[in-house]
């Protein structure tokens, strides 16, 4: 009996359990029928992350009232993919590195704003269609002609330090150059009447003369070899459904874009048109591909065997370390001043830069340069810094 009874149990439980299957799939089908539509894939419920500079007018700010342009041209995105937007917020004082650190190190989904250019970190980095164009602007007084180069002449320009602008006027004698620093020194040596024009990045000029002067100024857009070129978003090469889906939105927010573009003070009317200039040396990134400094007015002194491109290395210096060192190494701060290197470590020189310059003093605020740069473009570096030791002074 025992056994029939087990028998008769094992037949019966594989009919309960049909049962039971039946109705469980009976009830996820119903689910699934009153369940509303999702987007097509499952990105789409994600938040869409930005990588973004807190302090870095008129681009972006984490102040939500003046979020900036590139800001609010990813929120307008956001919308349109029906995605919340978030950031990631970093200092875009180091250009590409701040991309390898934010969008290819997987912490944000794409960065408005980068330059569409075949040579900027490609293939890593990929792009969506162009959302604008960007470049320099002539600023002048409103009743001043600025139609081509030759309204120039006999004119004080200010124009900044190792910018295209600066070697499309090298050759102009009739022209006097006024060397600044930023965009913000341009505005000032303007205002202050130490030139007659600016010559400088024009979405910084556009945003500074509506906010800080009131408008005073004409902001004129210039074309030419160097002077502009698109801009896109950029996302990492693996994000490529996501560059599609905002590739399909875009068109849509081009009027949006160019109000956004108004609303910051950004020039759009017809750029003058100007001939090709010599290469300008820039460090591109999020903030402007415009390097800052100023050439020293002394001839450095050679005091070692040079080995490496010490061009190669001056650009990339004043492309990426002048910011805390000088351009050209000029730095009246005795401590970072890298002209006494020779001077303090002697010997140790060359095994106290490489040993900086890949790890970094993070608690001096140096950061580590070995993935940012390759070992042969930090030689050239050293080779560069090896021109500029001084013969005299003391620590």
């Amino acid at each position: 009996m025992t056994v029939t009874c087990i028998a008769r149990n094992e037949l019966r439980t594989p009919s309960r359990n049909m049962r039971l299957d039946h109705v469980i799939r009976t009830v996820l089908l119903s689910t699934l029928l009153m369940a509303p539509a999702l987007p097509a894939g499952a990105e789409a419920t994600k938040p869409l992350r930005l990588c973004a500079d807190p302090t870095n007018l008129p681009f972006s700010s984490d102040d939500p009232a003046r979020p900036g342009l590139y800001l609010e041209i990813g929120q307008a995105v956001g919308a349109k993919l029906g995605r919340a937007v978030t950031y990631n917020w970093y200092k875009s004082y180091f250009g590409k590195r701040t991309v390898r650190e934010t969008l290819l190190g997987k912490q944000c989904d794409a960065m408005v704003g980068l330059p569409l250019a075949d040579d900027f970190m490609g293939p890593v980095v990929i792009f969506s269609k162009p959302i604008a164009h960007e470049g320099y602007a002539l600023v002048g007084a409103k009743d001043r002609k600025l139609a081509g180069i030759d309204d120039l002449k006999g004119l004080r320009v200010a124009l900044q330090y190792q910018s295209t602008p600066q070697n499309l006027l090298a050759s102009r004698d009739e022209i006097s150059k006024v060397t600044v620093l930023s965009p913000d020194e341009g505005m000032a040596a303007l205002d202050q009447g130490k030139a007659d024009v600016a010559f400088i990045w024009a979405p910084v000029a556009g945003w500074l003369n509506r906010t800080a002067y009131g408008d005073k100024y004409q902001v004129v857009s210039t074309e030419g070899d160097g002077l502009l070129w698109p801009t896109a978003i950029g996302f990492a090469k693996g994000s490529g459904a996501l560059r599609d889906e905002v590739d399909a939105v875009l068109p849509s927010l081009q009027a949006d874009i160019a109000a956004l573009f108004a609303k910051y003070g950004v020039p759009n009317g017809a750029p003058v048109k100007f001939g090709e200039a010599g290469q300008a040396t820039s460090s591109v990134g999020a903030r402007e591909p415009v390097t800052v400094g100023q050439a020293a007015a002394d001839k450095p002194v050679q005091t070692a065997a040079v080995t490496g491109d010490t061009k190669a290395g001056r650009e990339i210096f004043n492309g990426t370390c002048a910011h805390c060192h000088g351009p050209d190494a000029v730095q009246a701060e005795r401590k970072i001043d890298l002209r006494l290197l020779r001077k303090r470590y002697a010997d140790e020189m060359e095994q106290t830069y490489w040993k900086t310059v890949h790890d970094g003093r993070p608690a001096k605020g140096m950061p580590a340069w070995k993935d940012v740069f390759s070992d042969d473009e930090l030689k050239n570096v050293y080779a560069y810094l090896q021109t500029v030791q001084e013969a005299g002074g003391s620590n």
